[in-house]
């Protein structure tokens, strides 16, 4: 449970600092984002083991935040910061797809154990059976198909385009790679060539002879696994 990633969106700035010192005593690693969009960004581009979220932010407020990635099929636990009034954001809070929340004002230790409860149970469970336009993967069997032709993989390129199905229709930069399928946290032997030589050879198998394109890069950022508007 050491060295999880925890996102914290929180725009009071003491707050902020606070639950993120509390969080990094536990031996989390702790993003902060003062805004709406700002913690939006962050949320699609790296990979986070739990999310703290307030209700009130500046422009992109918390619930429409957790109504927009739980669309999207994202996992990842999250805790709701609310005010001690607000009855109706707790419950829309939890309609909309949180796992816990917390009111303000908190005590830290109430934080930590709510957090360490979030991670315990983990994200939801992978599919066994996951399927994008005509791409399925059978995780069970380490099984790849595309309009019903099998895929032969390695096991390093089945591990990569599994990864990339459980972000799909967000971009996963080569750093997550690099942390998340090769599992190296340390990059003084960057793998970006190696990265890359993997993800053209997965896109020439799942790819190369079908017409719609599910495997994309975006420049300068990294990769993306969608369905892309025709």
């Amino acid at each position: 449970m050491k060295n999880s990633r925890i996102l914290v969106i929180e725009d009071e700035k003491k707050l902020a600092a606070a639950v993120k010192e509390g969080l990094a005593a536990e031996g989390f690693s702790v993003e902060v984002a003062h805004t709406g969009e700002d913690g939006f960004y962050l949320v699609h581009s790296q990979a986070f083991d739990a999310l703290v979220l307030d209700i009130m932010l500046p422009g992109r407020n918390g619930l429409e935040i957790l109504r927009e990635i739980r669309r999207e099929g994202i996992a990842i636990p999250v805790l709701v910061l609310t005010s001690k009034d607000a009855v109706e954001d707790r419950v829309q809070g939890l309609n909309f797809g949180a796992d816990d929340y917390l009111v303000k004002p908190f005590a830290l230790a109430e934080l930590q154990a709510r957090i360490r409860a979030l991670l315990r149970r983990g994200k939801a469970e992978t599919p066994v059976a996951l399927r994008l336009a005509d791409l399925q993967i059978d995780v069970a069997s380490r099984s790849v198909s595309r309009a019903g032709t099998h895929i032969a993989l390695t096991t390093r390129e089945f591990s990569l385009l599994e990864y990339l199905f459980t972000n799909r229709e967000r971009v996963v930069s080569r750093e997550m790679l690099a942390r998340d399928v090769w599992k190296e946290t340390s990059r003084y032997t960057p793998l970006d060539n190696v990265i890359d030589v993997h993800i053209a050879r997965l896109r020439r198998k799942i790819d190369d002879d079908f017409e719609k394109k599910l495997l994309h890069t975006v420049r300068g950022v990294g990769f993306i696994l969608r369905e892309m508007d025709s």
